[in-house]
């Protein structure tokens, strides 16, 4: 015979298992969403790790077609520039600066210059901060005032 306390504990149970199975979904939900921000995270991340690395690489094309065009700046002035006198020892000198520059920039690239400019700020640190200190009063000068 059912009674009123028997009603009861049915109801409670059938309110437990309610409780237990929505609980369960909760859980079972948030796992799969956390899943999925996981992955759209990777994926961000291996997006924006990809156009880094493209952006690195256009700088670096960039630099080695800025050490091309300054060799061949320097063959344009051997040719065009007079060979005698005062202006051709300028024009020869200026043509070698650029010729040596370019074939700089097109095989050391962007690496290579920051590992020169890292090795002479640590054999000249003094030099370097005040080099770092000037210019920074110059950039602080050239801001208008608020």
């Amino acid at each position: 015979m059912n009674t009123p306390n028997t009603g009861m504990k049915e109801m409670k149970n059938q309110g437990a298992d309610a409780l237990t199975t929505a609980t369960g979904k909760a859980k079972e939900t948030a796992s799969l969403v956390a899943e999925k921000v996981k992955g759209a995270a990777s994926s961000a991340a291996q997006t924006a790790g990809d156009l880094a690395s493209s952006a690195g690489h256009k700088a670096e094309d960039a630099v080695a077609s800025l050490g091309s065009g300054m060799t061949s700046l320097a063959g344009t002035i051997r040719e065009k520039a007079p060979h005698e006198g005062v202006l051709g020892k300028a024009s020869s000198s200026v043509a070698s600066t650029l010729e040596s520059g370019g074939r700089y920039l097109q095989h050391e690239g962007l690496h290579g210059m920051g590992n020169d400019v890292t090795n002479l700020i640590r054999r000249n640190p003094i030099s370097a901060v005040l080099i770092g200190i000037g210019v920074g009063f110059l950039i602080a000068r050239s801001l208008p005032r608020s």
